[in-house]
Order: C-alpha cells, then sequence, then structure tokens
C-alpha cells in the first residue's frame, strides 16, 4: 500500500472526493478485538457469533399473578357458576421445590414462577374471587399480609385453553440458536440478551478514541468573554459531539494558538490516547495557518509511511484537506478546514467513515437517497466542483437551508440532510431528483 507520505505529490493536483475518501479507508484498519466486561462493552461492535447456550425462559413459566390449574377443572366456569377448587400451595418466581397441582386443585402462582407440575394453564387473578368466597378481585394479597391466601379455595369465574398465560421454555430462543452476529453494535437490549443468556463478557472492537482540536489564536473558549477580533470555539465542540455520535470516545482538546511549537507539542502529548487524531483549522494557505508547518515535523514523521499530506479536492465546501499517520504508532490525522460548514461537512464525508472503520463495521457511510428538490430557484454549483449543501429532508422532498457560505452556523443547525450536487452539473432546476445524504 502506498503510503500519503510516500506518494508522490503534485502541490496543484485537485483530488476528488472520492480518491480521498479511499487513501482514507486504505490506511485506516480496525481495531484490534478485546474481551470486556458487557457494561463495559456499550457501543462497541461484535467481533464472534454469540450463541445461545441455554433457552430463553429455561423452563415453562407464568406470565401473570393468578391461578395454575388443570383444563379440565377450569371448563365452563363462569359467574354464575364459576369452579371452586382447592388450593394447595404458593409457587413465587425462584421457586425449587414446586406443590403438584392434581384434579380439582390450583396453585397460587406469581409472574415468572415456574408451572408446576400437573399445571396445564394460568389464570389470571382477576377471573377469581382470589380466595376471598365474593366476586372478581382487582389483585392478590400480599402473602405476609395474608398467609392463608395459598391455602383453602378459590373459585373460577373463566375457562382457560392449555398453555393460556404460560411462556413456554425456549419461546424467546431456544439453546443452539444465533443470538447475535458478528458486527452487532451493543446497545442496551443487545447487552440485555447477553446477560439473559449467562455471557458475562464478550469480545468486541473497542470505541475508538478520537481527540479533536481547533486552531486559531482568534478563538475564545464559550462561557468567557470575547474580546476585539475574536470569535468562539465551536469547531472542536462540533466535532466532538459528531465523533461520539458516530460511536467514538472523543475528547476535546480546547483551542489551540497559532504557534507552529504549542501545536507541534499539544498534538505529541495527545497520541498516548488517541486512536484518531482530527484537527480544524490552519490548513488553507494563510500566512498563520499553521497546522501544516507543525505536522511537517511531529512524532516520528521519519519512519516508512509517516507524515501529513496536503490537499486540494474538488468539493465545496471543503476544498482544503489533510490526511496522514504521524507517531511512533502511526496514528490516523485528518486535517481538516476552519470554516464551521466546510469543517462539519468534512467530518460527516471523511472523519465519520474513518471512526466507523476502526469500529469494525462495515456499513460505514450515512444513508443516502433520492429526493425532490424544493426551491424558489435554481441551485448553482461551481464546475468540476462536488457541491453539499445544507437542506431538510421530508415526504420524499429536500428544501435548501441557509446560503452556501461556509461561516453559517445557524442554517447547519436547522439541517438534516445534504443536498449533493455532482461534479458536471452547473445549475439544479426545482424539481429535479437529486441524491441526498442523511444526517439524522
Amino acid at each position: 500500500m502506498t503510503s500519503a507520505a510516500t506518494r508522490p505529490t503534485d502541490p496543484d493536483r485537485l483530488w476528488s472526493v472520492d480518491e480521498h475518501l479511499e487513501d482514507i479507508l486504505t490506511t485506516v484498519r480496525p481495531l484490534e478485538p478485546i474481551e470486556l466486561q458487557l457494561l463495559d462493552a456499550q457501543g462497541c461492535v461484535l467481533v464472534d457469533d454469540i450463541t445461545v447456550p441455554v433457552s430463553l425462559p429455561p423452563f415453562d413459566n407464568s406470565s401473570m399473578d393468578g391461578y395454575a390449574v388443570r383444563v379440565a377443572d377450569v371448563a365452563g366456569a363462569g359467574e354464575e357458576f364459576p369452579a371452586a377448587l382447592e388450593v394447595v400451595g404458593d409457587v413465587a418466581a425462584g421457586a425449587a421445590d414446586l406443590v403438584r397441582v392434581g384434579p380439582g386443585q390450583a396453585a397460587r402462582i406469581m409472574t415468572g414462577a415456574p408451572i408446576p407440575p400437573g399445571a396445564e394453564a394460568v389464570v389470571p387473578v382477576e377471573w377469581t374471587d382470589g380466595g376471598l368466597g365474593e366476586g372478581p378481585v382487582d389483585g392478590m394479597r400480599a402473602r405476609s399480609l395474608a398467609p392463608e391466601g395459598a391455602e383453602g379455595h378459590v373459585r373460577v369465574h373463566r375457562p382457560a385453553e392449555a398453555g393460556a398465560h404460560v411462556r413456554a421454555a425456549g419461546s424467546d430462543v431456544k439453546a443452539g440458536d444465533r443470538a447475535l452476529e458478528a458486527g452487532t453494535i451493543l446497545g442496551p437490549p443487545q447487552i440485555a440478551l447477553l446477560a439473559a443468556i449467562g455471557r458475562g463478557t464478550v469480545r468486541v472492537r473497542p470505541r475508538p478514541r478520537v481527540v479533536v482540536m481547533s486552531t486559531g489564536s482568534e478563538l475564545v473558549q464559550p462561557g468567557e468573554a470575547l474580546g476585539h477580533g475574536q470569535i468562539y470555539d465551536s469547531n472542536s465542540f462540533a466535532l466532538t459531539a459528531a465523533a461520539r455520535d458516530a460511536g467514538a470516545i472523543a475528547y476535546r482538546v480546547g483551542a489551540v494558538a497559532d504557534d507552529a511549537d504549542t501545536l507541534r507539542s499539544t498534538i505529541e502529548d495527545q497520541l498516548v490516547r488517541a486512536d484518531l487524531l482530527v484537527t480544524t483549522g490552519g490548513v488553507s494557505v494563510g500566512a498563520y495557518d499553521v497546522v501544516k508547518e507543525a505536522l511537517a515535523s511531529v512524532g516520528d514523521e521519519d519512519e516508512a509511511g509517516g507524515g501529513v499530506e496536503f490537499r486540494k479536492l474538488a468539493m465545496q465546501p471543503g476544498k482544503p484537506q489533510g490526511f496522514g499517520s504521524i507517531g511512533p504508532d502511526h496514528t490516523p490525522l485528518l486535517a481538516l478546514p476552519g470554516n464551521p460548514v466546510s469543517s462539519y461537512v468534512s467530518f460527516e464525508l471523511f472523519v465519520r467513515p474513518a471512526i466507523r472503520t476502526l469500529m469494525g463495521l462495515e456499513d460505514i457511510h450515512r444513508p443516502s437517497v433520492r429526493a425532490t428538490l424544493k426551491a424558489d430557484k435554481a441551485l448553482r454549483s461551481p464546475k468540476g466542483r462536488r457541491q453539499f449543501l445544507r437542506g431538510t429532508h421530508t415526504g420524499g422532498e429536500v428544501t435548501p437551508v441557509g446560503g452556501e457560505g461556509s461561516h453559517l452556523v445557524a442554517a447547519l443547525a436547522h439541517a438534516d440532510a445534504l443536498i449533493v450536487v455532482p461534479e458536471d452539473v452547473e445549475s439544479v432546476e426545482p424539481g429535479t431528483d437529486v441524491e441526498v445524504v442523511l444526517l439524522g
């Protein structure tokens, strides 16, 4: 594989979006699997198929509080002529020693308790007099308050079919079934299933650790007072949140001033906790765009395969980009432009797929659909550039939001999609079918 650092570079070459993305994806590799406790594995990607060792539920159990009965004993039961049964005991959840239900008998049973021998169905307590000798009851008295409730007789006012209100063994999953497939992201329901089948640990690819830092002496931490010529640092917050949304463990570093030595030192300090580094700002052609200068000599750039290449892409917004690897472990680094919209669009196109690749996922891209352009006038796009416009998508239509400026954060906050205008298209008329990348 030819890396960014070893490939002959042409500073005037205009890379396509697809070429740049392919270069990233052929360089970034999934993280090595590790064994984690269940709760530590939340958000991680499963490495192996999981087979069920024991059926769920492992035994027939009641889905209601009520009485375990034989079907024949309650056949024809009604309000006027209820079936009177002898109550032979209680069956609670977790019970091991079970009473036997014989002809003319019933056992008071709780939700989740195993069905006792001889019983064929469960009648909810609401179908009975609860052993009180009166009409139907709303619930069951606590055993501590009425221990005699497990004895005596109960009147059942409705019949029950075989298996009524019984959760059969293996009705959820059976032993030998595949519970979860490799590649599954472990969320709360998946972790619940793993715990239910007795798995205490699981082999996963860990969530990537992503360090995000923005550059610029003009940037101020939100909450502090702005001086003349200063703005609040929004990019590092946006990209850190986006990295977490993509599945990463993301760390935000406060804005770094336009000083190459300071930036270089900061990046080197962050390598110890990074599987991926993301910078924003300082990649253009200005006199104070120091990311290029700092990354020219950070870490072990002289090792084979190391270094970061800065490029011009045939896209709008987001023309200036940087990609490569730095440090002794060749940690991937993506350098994004500093304008807020350019930065965020670049993240969606390049950083998010890199994060998902590190996680070991096959589906690494946002979903893309076709939609009808709803607009007051035609959309203009520069020839030879793939343009990404913010929009809102609903009901098969997409409407542009805000203008074309790459600094318009407010419009970005109201968008849930990107409208894609291909490189060979300079004008898109309202009503045209367009490609839309869904962000939500």
